[in-house]
C-alpha cells in the first residue's frame, strides 16, 4: 500500500490538482486584491514550477518513442 501512496501516477495527480488550486487562487486573487503584485507574482511562479514538474513526471510515466 506505500508504494502506492509514493507513485509516480499518483504524485502527477497531486501535481494537477495543487496547479489547478492555483489556478483558482491566482483568478480570485487578481479580482480581490489587485494591488498585491508581490503574492500574485509568487503564486505566478509557484505554478509554473508545478507545470514543470508536471511535464517532467509526463515525460517519466510516457517516455517518447524513438524515430
Amino acid at each position: 500500500m506505500d508504494d502506492n501512496l509514493h507513485s509516480l501516477p499518483r504524485r502527477l495527480i497531486e501535481l494537477r490538482i495543487e496547479h489547478a488550486d492555483l489556478d483558482d487562487l491566482i483568478d480570485r486573487a487578481v479580482v480581490e486584491r489587485p494591488a498585491d503584485d508581490l503574492v500574485l507574482r509568487r503564486l505566478k511562479k509557484r505554478r509554473l514550477l508545478l507545470r514543470d514538474m508536471i511535464t517532467r513526471l509526463e515525460a517519466q510515466l510516457d517516455p517518447p518513442e524513438p524515430a
